[in-house]
């Protein structure tokens, strides 16, 4: 981490290191503030704020620009695997804040005997959760591929941060029209019958309409006939 040591462009807002791709920034009412840890209990004292700016995420590291640049507060930046515990608030009334520990670097414009600096960001317009959720995925990202190099965090510069896989993972979709190109199957006979019984239609559950009448005039005329022969 490091204070005043960012480079400024007058369009771009400031200059991008080697391989440096921009992924997110926050609206421009955004504010800052940079004091030792709660916990902290030494004699070094600390505090840099801003009412508004930005707050950029690189895939190399955490920028913030205060709106109107003062002699004692001109830049932040911080390396994306020096920040530590961040996390958002989100209070009942005011807006979001996204909070964090920040490792300072030698020659930083941080005093040594504070091992780390509490960065604290109001989104007065939003944007704390998708800041949260790009830094932590990017992190996240550079993280693996200090770990597959075999470097600690401070041997990131080791990793070609060109080659780290920066977009979000499609979801996985499963195959589409997969049984279309297969040849169909003989069906089995259990099911041929049931589609024959379909076809033909279920068997009757009643009689139909004067069956029963019919029935019984034919027992009676067979009746007869059998009687008219006896005699």
């Amino acid at each position: 981490m490091s204070v005043n040591w960012v480079m400024l462009h007058d369009q771009d807002g400031f200059v991008r290191l080697p391989n440096e791709r921009l992924i997110y920034s926050s609206p421009p009412r955004t504010s800052f503030s940079l004091t030792p840890p709660s916990a902290y209990k030494g004699k070094e004292k600390l505090s840099l704020q801003s009412g508004a700016g930005c707050i950029h995420i690189t895939n190399q590291r955490v920028v913030y620009l205060p709106a109107q640049a003062t002699n004692d507060f001109q830049s932040f930046s911080s390396p994306l695997l020096h920040v530590h515990d961040s996390h958002v608030s989100a209070p009942f009334f005011g807006p979001n804040v996204w909070t964090a520990l920040v490792q300072p670097v030698s020659g930083g414009g941080i005093s040594a005997s504070l091992p780390a600096v509490q960065a604290k960001v109001t989104f007065k317009e939003g944007g704390a959760f998708d800041f949260h959720t790009n830094f932590e995925r990017i992190k996240e990202r550079l993280e693996q591929a200090v770990e597959n190099t075999g470097e600690n965090a401070r041997g990131s510069r080791a990793v070609d941060l060109s080659a780290v896989h920066l977009e979000q993972l499609p979801a996985y979709e499963g195959p589409r029209n997969g049984a279309s190109n297969a040849e169909p199957s003989e069906p089995p006979e259990e099911s041929r019958s049931t589609q024959r019984a379909s076809v033909t239609g279920p068997d009757p559950v009643e009689p139909p309409p004067c069956y029963e009448e019919v029935q019984q005039q034919s027992v009676a005329n067979e009746l007869e006939e059998r009687l008219r022969r006896s005699s």
